[in-house]
């Protein structure tokens, strides 16, 4: 019905103008609110608009946009309402009139300019509008990623990034974020085998987050704290510190030495096998987004006593466009479940069968062999990891990484993160 109106008020108009409708005597008036639709380009459609009591719909690049009218006020640009230098809102959200409606609306081929009721002008660039409202945002991908199983992995042949040039160049440091981001794990080869070289490595892309386990960690099998990866058994795959209110968001792995068998590492892409479930179960998959389930780490070992819990669904989704940006998956930390109802227990244990059945398909599993010398980083909020049992002394460092700094870097360097 609204594109019916629109082109019959097109035939009305009769003209090619691009803004303005002609009145008798070839007056141009400025559109106010009283005018219900409107268009530009009218040969090819290319813009289009309506006012409705409480918003401005607006269609560009094939997006249909519905932007509040307080929503269009708020984010206004101009000199007095944002500091270009800054990058900060100077305008009082506070001061806007909840039932606020312009008084006056324009379009010309790439420009929004609105006129409030103060004489206030807005405007505002159509790209601009159709990369930040609502129905832009559905269509985009927040973080670009390659999603995985070995074969996948092993075809890409991603390479490793020298430790010269990842510590000394831009390039380096950039080809390195890119994969990184893309498939949530990267290396760095020819680092010095010690925990003082492997900080440096560390600190290149983020701060290091310092948690209860110390700033840089080093252990070996000695059982010196409580928690399973200080022995030499098995590792089922799992991402860390999901006992965490926010877990750690990037997690490095330096094997300094090893004299023994055994102790491959296991790399699962979590999103892989989410997705996974996502086409083959999509309520399961949801059920997963929705239901918060605790995290647990109690310890008591020598002068080590923390009480840790944190809680969050098993799957983390923007609420926009539904994509994934975080799995919290560890069957050793999962605490009692006492927040998902009776009649919800069931149907949570389906879904969380499902997603661990694809995560233990032998397919999915990628196993490397960690060597001195050869750092690992790895997406904590995306990949899970593991170990297989071993023998004999073996060493290893690493840390946590801030997922911000990481970001922030990869961003300084033009990449999308």
């Amino acid at each position: 019905m609204w594109h019916q109106r629109l082109v019959g008020l097109l035939r009305l108009c009769g003209s090619s103008s691009p803004a303005l409708l002609q009145l008798p005597g070839g007056t141009r008036p400025v559109l106010t609110a009283a005018t219900r639709c409107h268009h530009t380009v009218p040969e090819s459609l290319k813009c289009a608009w309506q006012l409705h009591h409480d918003h401005l719909e607006l269609r560009y690049a094939n997006t249909l946009m519905r932007l509040d009218f307080v929503w269009l006020r708020d984010h206004c640009r101009s000199a007095s309402c944002y500091n270009a230098k800054t990058n900060q809102r100077s305008l009082d959200t506070a001061s806007v009139d909840l039932a606020i409606k312009p008084k006056a609306v324009r379009v010309d081929e790439n420009t929004l300019f609105l006129t409030w009721p103060d004489g206030h002008v807005t405007r505002y660039g159509l790209e601009w509008l159709v990369k930040n409202s609502y129905e832009g945002q559905k269509q985009q991908v927040m973080h670009p990623r390659i999603l995985w199983n070995a074969e996948i992995y092993r075809q890409a042949q991603v390479p490793s990034v020298d430790c010269r040039r990842f510590l000394e160049t831009d390039a380096g440091l950039k080809e390195f974020l890119q994969n990184f981001l893309l498939y949530g794990i990267a290396f760095v080869e020819n680092v010095a085998p010690t925990k003082e070289d492997t900080e440096i490595v560390a600190e290149r892309i983020s701060l290091i987050r310092e948690t209860i386990y110390g700033r840089m960690w080093y252990f070996t099998s000695d059982f010196s704290r409580g928690d399973t990866a200080y022995t030499k058994l098995a590792l089922d795959r799992h991402t860390d510190t999901t006992y965490f209110q926010e877990p750690c968001g990037i997690q490095v792995f330096h094997c300094l030495k090893h004299e023994g068998t055994g102790g491959r590492t296991l790399l699962v892409d979590g999103f892989y096998a989410a997705e996974q479930v996502l086409q083959c179960a999509p309520d399961q998959f949801e059920l997963l987004t929705k239901v918060p389930v605790k995290h647990e780490y109690v310890e008591n070992v020598g002068d080590c006593h923390n009480h840790m819990i944190g809680i969050g669904p098993v799957l983390n989704v923007y609420p926009w466009n539904n994509e994934l940006y975080l799995i919290r998956y560890n069957n050793y930390d999962r605490a009692v479940i006492n927040t998902v109802p009776y009649d919800a227990v069931h149907r949570w244990y389906a879904a969380h069968r499902t997603l661990t059945t694809e995560l233990r398909r032998p397919e999915n599993e990628l196993w490397v062999k960690l060597k001195p010398g050869k750092a690992l980083f790895i997406d904590n909020w995306r990949v899970l990891h593991g170990r297989e049992a071993f023998t004999g002394y073996r060493q290893l460092c690493g840390c946590y990484l801030t997922r911000d700094d990481v970001l922030n870097t990869a961003r300084l360097l033009g990449l999308q993160a």
